[in-house]
């Protein structure tokens, strides 16, 4: 008899964008005329950048000739890529990072939900709340995790993000293995200084812990003195990896690139307390598992790091924080306490209410999606969540129908 793994039954009904999803089907179903506005899952809805484009076409053309083919690449990605990743994101911020410790992948969603695959079943995972679902749900399908009860899993340490500690995490009241933080937030949109994530970096050098930092969001960083990689702490490269993406900055959601970072001085620990390098097990776990982004796509991604490439990234990001400031000066003229927008595509919004009731008050009244905060953890309940990602006349059109809506 074939059982099944049943730490996936602990897992709540389904995946929250899956019941946004389902909501918005049926409202559109039942008003088929409505004109719906999107600004809650964080998918990017502008063009790739010409140079991108034009980069993507060359190799499309290379790949049409015998000569110009490509077959299975290296797993980690080309040469041509993490060396300009590496030049480009870490060297030119003075961040001590080599082209042989970035492994290239299909997004920065399958790398923080896979990278837990190489600890232990009962390392002590430390999970912020409110968070993007994935590194919840990935341990607790692991086994990590007791029980699901009052709106928490048993088993995990949590890391309340609220209004009284500025949407920054205070660290851990008891030891704690894994560490996973996001910086630009998802969801709230919060940014976190070089001080604080020095005190996150001390920390896990001294409980021999480690971070999992999404960077995902720190194209859209403005303020200067805030850190864009965790390796602009010292001490991180020994401490920490780091997951990046092209899907953002660069509008790849659809193309599917990103990439992680694991310094060579990484380490964990043996059942015998042995030092054992994170660097080798996470390069055997990815070229067993994937078989490397396709050629094209890693020629289009190391466009954004032209000239012409750059010049491009800092128009459309822009464009997105264009939109971003729209919804936060209308979210604070309807009178709403709200964190993000500036250094950030999303912006967290305390609606005072139920989170699923202000979703469907949006929704039903507005005719826009937002993403419910009690999605992301139960310090989310009470929020939504919503997205700079669309065009600036639709921003504009919804926050529009949500002022008419709330009035």
């Amino acid at each position: 008899m074939l059982h099944i793994n049943e730490h996936y039954l602990k897992l709540q009904a389904s995946y929250l964008f899956s019941d946004i999803a389902k909501r918005v089907a049926a409202f559109q179903d039942a008003n088929p005329d409505m004109d719906i506005i999107k600004l809650g899952i964080g998918d990017v809805t502008r063009a790739l950048p010409g140079a991108c484009v034009a980069a993507f076409h060359k190799a499309v053309d290379e790949m049409a000739t015998d000569a110009g083919f490509h077959g299975y690449g290296p797993e980690q990605g080309y040469a041509f890529l993490r060396e300009a990743i590496a030049k480009h994101d870490f060297q030119a911020r003075g961040a001590d990072i080599s082209a042989d410790e970035i492994f290239v992948s299909d997004g920065a969603k399958c790398d923080t939900g896979n990278f837990q695959e190489l600890f232990s079943t009962d390392a002590r995972v430390a999970i912020p709340d409110p968070v993007y679902p994935v590194y919840l749900d990935t341990n607790v399908m692991a086994g990590r995790t007791g029980e699901f009860r009052d709106g928490r899993y048993e088993g995990v340490v949590y890391l309340d993000s609220t209004k009284e500690n500025n949407y920054v995490p205070e660290l851990p009241s008891e030891p704690v293995d894994l560490i996973y933080l996001c910086f630009p937030n998802n969801p709230t949109g919060s940014t976190i200084t070089k001080e604080q994530l020095k005190t996150w970096v001390d920390y896990a050098r001294e409980e021999k812990a480690l971070i999992l930092f999404d960077a995902a969001y720190e194209a859209f960083i403005r303020d200067d003195s805030l850190p864009h990689s965790i390796y602009e702490i010292e001490g991180a490269r020994e401490v920490a990896v780091e997951f990046r993406s092209f899907s953002k900055n660069a509008g790849f959601t659809g193309t599917r690139c990103a990439y992680t970072v694991v310094p060579r001085e990484c380490v964990a620990y043996d059942s015998q307390g042995n030092r054992q390098p994170i660097h080798p097990l996470w390069n055997r776990r990815h070229c067993t598992k994937f078989n490397g982004v396709s050629y094209p796509v890693q020629r289009a991604a190391e466009a954004v790091y032209s000239d012409e490439g750059k010049a491009q990234i800092r128009e459309l990001v822009g464009y997105y924080l264009n939109n971003a400031d729209l919804i936060a000066k209308a979210v604070g003229e309807l009178g709403f306490e709200y964190v993000g927008g500036k250094n950030s595509p999303y912006i967290w919004i305390w609606g005072d209410r139920d989170s699923w009731e202000f979703f469907d008050l949006l929704l039903n009244k507005a005719g826009v999606v937002c993403t419910p905060g009690a999605g992301f953890g139960k310090c989310g309940q009470g929020y939504i969540r919503l997205s700079a990602f669309n065009s600036y006349e639709n921003v504009a059109r919804a926050m529009e129908r949500i002022r008419q809506a709330l009035a």
